[in-house]
């Protein structure tokens, strides 16, 4: 009778043990999230501070000098768009899925995938023209519609994740292969990577020529659409990564990763822009087969005895 009541408190502490830890596993994801939001109020201040000494600089008439701040801007976005797939996947993998980490994801992905690459887009693109061709009033114009562009971005945005937590097995509007899984228009981690990816590939220099800051209005423009579009843009989701043998996905990821830590630059800025590009591709694809091939007409009895 003793040695069964010494062994009754050691029986309940290994109980709740397990309880403990799986408590303290809801905090992981969250953690990572909790980082995402840190990397886009840092990328925030970057801006900010990138803009100031863009400012000082021209004021002064002398060289810029300290760090490049809207580059650093960029790859606090690009490491943000690491963190925000890695939450989501160890939440699945863990088996700690919830509404309140739902709900700071949606809400940390509009900080950092929102008003960030919005306040970079502007201030690295439209802030500093100064040649503006035969037009000096060029300036003025393509920095208001610069304005409208980032503005359009970040609502675009938010509309993507407000559709995204509201819609259930969403189809888009030209499917693909049944075995795999696609988004239904532009994550909006993708669109804000597309931002920070060419941002960083120019070193944060911002553009001072009209030309140029044209065809960066008309991709912050496309990125807009692409993100409320219904288009399909592949997940990544179907990939296993608890195969028992993933020897080439390891290599894969290998050379990936060696490719950006060596290569950043034109590796990104290729990654983001064919990420981009295939769901236009696909999207003519699919218009240009369906031309080709009409769908039958709709059954109708009329049809029939005829």
């Amino acid at each position: 009778m003793e040695s069964s009541i010494e062994r009754t408190p050691s029986r309940r502490a290994g109980d709740q043990r397990p309880r403990r830890m799986r408590r303290g596993m809801y905090i992981l994801p969250s953690m990572f999230t909790a980082a995402n939001v840190l990397l886009g109020f840092f990328a925030i201040l970057q801006v900010i501070y990138g803009s100031i000494a863009h400012a000082v600089a021209q004021a002064t008439h002398a060289a810029l000098q300290g760090p490049p701040h809207f580059d650093n801007a960029a790859k606090a976005i690009g490491f943000a768009v690491l963190f925000d797939g890695l939450d989501g996947r160890i939440a699945r993998m863990t088996g700690t899925t919830s509404d309140f980490g739902r709900e700071l994801d949606s809400l940390a992905d509009v900080i950092t995938f929102g008003i960030a690459p919005a306040l970079l887009a502007w201030a690295w693109g439209f802030s500093e023209i100064t040649n503006a061709g035969p037009n000096p009033g060029l300036i003025v114009t393509l920095g208001r519609a610069g304005a409208v562009a980032a503005f359009l971005f970040l609502i675009a945005g938010a509309s993507r994740l407000a559709r995204f937590n509201i819609q259930v097995n969403p189809q888009p509007s030209n499917p693909g292969r049944p075995d795999k899984k696609y988004f239904v228009g532009m994550p909006i981690p993708a669109g804000a990577g597309v931002v920070a990816a060419v941002v960083h590939y120019f070193s944060g220099d911002p553009l001072d020529r009209w030309f140029v800051a044209l065809v960066w209005l008309l991709i912050v423009v496309t990125v807009s659409y692409l993100m409320v579009s219904t288009w399909r843009f592949y997940s990544f989701k179907d990939i296993n990564l608890n195969a028992r043998h993933p020897a080439r996905l390891v290599v894969l990821l290998g050379l990936l990763v060696a490719s950006i830590v060596l290569f950043s630059k034109p590796v990104l800025f290729v990654i983001a822009l064919t990420y981009m590009l295939s769901g236009i591709f696909w999207r003519l694809h699919w218009l240009f087969r369906r031309k080709r091939n009409p769908p039958p007409p709709p059954y109708t009895e009329a049809s029939q005895t005829s």
